[in-house]
């Protein structure tokens, strides 16, 4: 369980605080949620406690995992995913969904690889950059570095020859 005042990190959606516990009403069922303030957006997201582990919610890394987290970055092998366009987005918003930063790279390197080799589709194109957005968040949040300084400094970690 969380309590008020943990940073998070909510799959789809990035880095967050927990704002508040409470118990609502919806749809004539009563739980409690999870109130969280998302750091990239103006959003609050509301989630049920009970389904918090189920849809990923977690803490944030900690820094000796970001250190690895950048290592993986600058060393993981790169593939292209399926050659259907489909099945390789199907693919990519399942590690997406699992909210595991090393995943998030993998669809960070895949689909930057593709786009090298040729146009991504409208949806591949929004899904990089919110696996980007998500993962440079998260390393926002665990160095206290700001965003723009973090996108220079994991994307720099992306050597050309290999993507």
């Amino acid at each position: 369980m969380f309590s008020i005042g943990d940073t998070v990190c909510y799959p789809l959606h990035g880095v967050g605080r927990i704002e508040s516990i409470e118990d609502r009403q919806v749809l004539e069922k009563k739980a409690t949620y999870y109130v969280i303030a998302l750091n990239n957006t103006r959003m609050t997201a509301m989630l049920p406690v009970a389904t918090a582990e189920e849809v990923g919610l977690r803490h944030i890394i900690s820094p000796s995992e970001c250190n690895k987290v950048i290592d993986y970055i600058k060393t993981a092998e790169v593939g292209i995913g399926d050659s259907n366009w489909n099945q390789r987005y199907r693919d990519n918003m399942e590690k997406l969904r699992r909210g595991d930063p090393f995943n998030v790279i993998d669809v960070i390197l895949c689909l930057t690889k593709r786009n090298r080799m040729r146009t991504l589709s409208s949806g591949e194109r929004k899904m990089l950059s919110n696996a980007k957005s998500i993962l440079v968040s998260e390393i926002s949040a665990v160095t206290g570095r700001s965003i723009e300084d973090c996108e220079k400094w994991v994307f720099e970690g992306l050597p050309e020859a290999r993507i």
